[in-house]
């Protein structure tokens, strides 16, 4: 990693690399520490080193664990993680705070919201349901599919990091020691949730795959999994005032262009 620093001499860095899933950190923690702690400590000192211009870098709505006052802000502590996956992504951002404070490097963290659309991991639950759908196998729904989710289409979540990373983290000089606000810092450090800021029901998420696909699909009713929670929601104001942008695909027009993809993909007739 050093040397692909030196050689390449890049001037901002977006670190997307993580082993993600929550369900799959209980089974697998240590791939999670190797992953998201070592390899985020590799980038770090990259950038350090090598005078990197801004670190832009995913975090996840994960980090909000135990919170329950919605909509999730990044002015909000995010001390009860529910899953090792989302105490990874707390700890990058703690890492990252790190660096920004000794070596005036500008970090910015992104709490992604379920991140869905085309070339996504086919692990995720919207690969995993189109493909049981079209084979007519049954679908695992969670909490009875009562969980909501702030679904973000992959879109909406690449103008965000984009926009982003041209306008590098500066330091908060309003910063109260005493009264002290997570989301930004006295270094140039500063976090933003990427969501859609429109919770889903994870049932409505369902029809709107069954309408896409013209078929209806066999649901299998399973409680809620250790380390899931049961709702997100992201405020994406401070997201708006930085960089003038809030994502706004609606879920039915994502899941159908990733539909469309799909089948075009896997050349599948319907």
């Amino acid at each position: 990693m050093d040397a692909l620093f030196a050689k390449e001499k890049f001037d901002r860095v977006v670190h997307l690399a993580a082993q993600a899933g929550v369900r799959y950190s209980i089974e697998n923690p240590h791939s999670y520490i190797e992953s998201n702690i070592v390899g985020t400590l590799h980038i770090l000192e990259g950038c350090r080193h090598h005078e990197v211009e801004h670190l832009t870098y995913a975090s996840s709505s994960s980090v909000y664990g135990a919170n329950t006052n919605m909509p999730f802000s990044i002015h909000q502590n995010v001390d009860h993680p529910l899953a090792l996956y989302g105490a990874t992504k707390k700890a990058n951002e703690l890492m990252a705070h790190t660096y920004s404070n000794l070596y005036n490097l500008p970090t910015t963290g992104l709490r992604f919201f379920t991140v869905y659309g085309p070339w996504g991991r086919p692990d995720m639950a919207l690969f995993l349901f189109t493909k049981a759908i079209m084979a007519g196998e049954p679908i695992k729904v969670f909490n009875n599919g009562q969980m909501l989710r702030d679904f973000t289409y992959i879109d909406d979540i690449v103008e965000g990091v984009v926009r982003l990373l041209d306008k590098p983290a500066r330091a908060n000089s309003q910063w109260d020691s005493n009264n002290p606000d997570p989301g930004t810092s006295p270094a140039p450090y500063r976090l933003f949730n990427i969501g859609n800021n429109n919770p889903v029901k994870l049932l409505d998420f369902i029809t709107a795959i069954e309408n896409a696909l013209g078929k209806t699909a066999d649901m299998e009713m399973l409680h809620i999994q250790p380390g899931d929670v049961a709702a997100t929601y992201a405020n994406v104001d401070d997201l708006e005032d930085y960089v003038g942008y809030r994502p706004a695909t609606p879920t039915e027009q994502g899941i159908a262009n990733f539909v469309d993809w799909y089948l075009d993909y896997h050349q599948v007739q319907t």
